[in-house]
């Protein structure tokens, strides 16, 4: 169960993708297949940040913030980010990760392009 809650709203080109406790995709939108150019079964199972070339440029040596946001279930919001798409191309994104509230775990994460995009 993921609690987006009042305060958090996507733009209508935001990539949502589920995952599971590992950080694993398990499942993701039309937006976030839109944005990446994979399909979801080319995904599944995967590592997100693996899969994704996933990148925090502004801290290059920081922890992967899907992962903070697992170890200490709590929102990480406005990561300033890097996603490789399936034709080799780097877009900047808005990370934003909430972990699920349950005793399964998981994640949901949005990715929302920045700049001219």
């Amino acid at each position: 169960m993921f609690e987006l809650l009042d305060d958090y709203f996507t733009s209508p080109l935001t990539g949502i993708f589920v995952c599971d406790q590992q950080g694993r995709i398990l499942a993701f939108g039309k937006g976030a297949q839109e944005m990446c150019g994979f399909r979801e079964l080319d995904l599944m199972g995967l590592d997100l940040a693996e899969s994704l070339g996933l990148a925090t440029p502004e801290e290059p040596d920081a922890q992967q913030p899907h992962k903070t946001a697992l170890e200490w279930g709590a929102r990480v919001l406005g990561k300033p980010m890097t996603l490789h798409t399936s034709s080799d191309m780097i877009v900047p994104v808005t990370g934003d990760f909430f972990p699920a509230l349950d005793d399964d775990g998981g994640l949901l994460a949005a990715f929302t392009p920045r700049g001219g995009n």
